[in-house]
């Protein structure tokens, strides 16, 4: 039995707090998360979860017994120290800490007729965290992240895609070693790029496709915008050229599953 904390000097507060920080987070090989919702959908993925913080007020015991049948994990805080650690509001009062998993190319399992989206260089956590969102409503294989400039255990990726880092097969490569997997796998690349002269929609997406989306800041590296990569691009009818890089992958994405109908992917295999 634990007794609730009620200090952030605690040594179990410091520790859960210093995995704010990404050196942490990379040190440790630990994350956060948080929410009910979020910390089922992680157990659902085969994550191992440690220690579960959850404040009494906001939840009860009984609500957890899924999480931690024995009760040893449950980790009783005060509701002012969970609103200290707590990242987001309306998180219904629990959080855990839970290790990392590795996010290899090789262990991504393809459906028949595999759709992928490939995004290089992704910077902002909360783009990442809607994106994710897009692909699980979508039902795509695989998102993976070439070259990522943030960490797929950020707190606000987390937060932003309410738990679909969990959903979805996330692996993250070299732009060169990702071509080499779409090859290997005879999928086909379409590179979003705003010099492109074919359309989104007028794409064949019907066959193994990946959808490959540049940061907003600069776009696509060269590596991505070869006539092989089949740019494309997203028409524009106002003053700006661009568009949000979560929303522009939602658009083609979507095309893209339009063109294929709504059922859900069947058949996985390791690719």
């Amino acid at each position: 039995m634990h007794f609730t904390i009620t200090s952030t000097h605690n040594p179990k507060i410091k520790s859960l707090l210093a995995l704010e920080k990404p050196r942490e987070r990379k040190k440790q090989g630990l994350f956060i998360v948080e929410g009910r919702k979020e910390v089922g959908l992680a157990l659902e993925a085969g994550y191992k979860i440690g220690n579960l913080f959850f404040c009494e007020e906001l939840i009860s015991r009984e609500e957890l017994e899924a999480f931690a049948p024995d009760g040893k994990l449950l980790v009783p805080v005060s509701r002012d120290v969970f609103e200290k650690v707590a990242i987001r509001e309306n998180s219904g009062g629990v959080l855990a800490v839970a290790e990392q998993k590795t996010h290899r190319l090789d262990a991504i399992r393809l459906s028949a007729n595999p759709l992928v989206l490939v995004l290089e260089s992704v910077e902002k956590p909360g783009n990442l965290g809607a994106i994710l969102r897009t692909a699980d409503a979508a039902g795509l294989d695989s998102v993976i992240i070439c070259d990522p400039q943030t960490d797929f255990y950020n707190p606000n990726v987390i937060r932003s895609s309410i738990g679909c880092i969990f959903t979805n097969q996330v692996a993250s490569a070299t732009s060169d070693e990702t071509l080499a997997w779409l090859k290997k796998n005879n999928i086909t690349p379409y590179s979003t790029y705003l010099k492109a002269s074919r359309p989104y929609h007028a794409v064949d997406f019907t066959k193994p496709s990946a959808i490959v989306m540049g940061t907003e800041s600069t776009g696509l590296s060269d590596t991505w915008i070869t006539p092989d990569q089949n740019p494309i691009i997203i028409p524009m009818q106002g003053r700006i050229d661009s568009m949000n890089v979560s929303t522009a992958a939602a658009v083609v994405v979507f095309e893209a599953r339009r063109q294929r109908g709504f059922g859900l992917n069947t058949g996985l295999q390791t690719g």
